[in-house]
């Protein structure tokens, strides 16, 4: 596996900045890899999850939000993020001719859909961490754009996550219908961590990596 960087073209921003993890031998997907909004490209959580993709044949694309580039604390509204994507994901198809994966961490994986839902093209979704709505908001759903989608769709979600109240997210996938599953982590908070076992974000990232890379294998491998 090996890292170099990447300087995306981006007509809204300063070029977007990203890392390139390939596998050795031949990539039998690509995953984008968005972070979440309080941590970049660089983050712990996204450079294990990043490298054990790689590890299991698969090219992966992690990409800082424009925001993050500026040095902005808070996260960009829909639009401009949306438009990374676009820009990350057209940039990310030409290495390689291969599945695309759009995936991302909290709101990374939220700005995700709501691109494949605007019309980015993408062969599968992987939500880590679904942000369905503020933690102690369970009344303000964040899901209107997933209905309608067909793009298999996987949500990691960890059973303790405040963003994720009860089983509310289990009721919106019902009304997706069959393109959108859950996998339940137990004992799981909003970045997977779990009580009473202490791990870095970087191993957290590894250990889970495999529950995607099974699903992917499945499902555009």
């Amino acid at each position: 596996m090996t890292d170099a960087p990447l300087a995306i073209p981006h007509a809204d921003a300063a070029d977007i900045e990203a890392v390139v993890s390939e596998p050795e031998g031949t990539a039998w997907a690509t995953v984008v890899l968005a972070h979440g909004a309080g941590a970049g490209k660089d983050h712990g959580f996204m450079v294990g999850m990043a490298h054990a993709l790689a590890d299991a044949g698969l090219r992966v694309v992690r990409f800082d939000f424009p925001y993050v580039t500026a040095g902005k604390r808070f996260p960009d509204r829909a639009p401009a993020a949306i438009a990374a994507w676009r820009s990350v994901a057209d940039a990310a198809r030409t290495l390689g001719d291969v599945p695309l994966v759009a995936a991302g961490k909290s709101f990374g994986g939220r700005m995700a859909t709501m691109a494949v839902a605007e019309g980015m093209p993408a062969d599968a979704l992987v939500s880590l961490g679904y942000p369905l709505h503020a933690p102690g908001k369970p009344e303000r759903l964040r899901d209107e754009h997933l209905y309608g989608m067909t793009t298999p769709h996987r949500i990691v979600q960890g059973t303790n996550d405040p963003f994720s109240s009860g089983d509310l997210l289990e009721g919106v996938v019902e009304r997706i219908g069959g393109s959108a599953t859950i996998d339940a982590v137990e004992g799981g908070g909003h970045s997977f961590e779990v009580a009473g076992n202490k791990r870095t974000p970087e191993v957290i990232a590894t250990e889970l990596a495999p529950r995607v890379v099974d699903w992917l294998r499945a499902t555009v491998g």
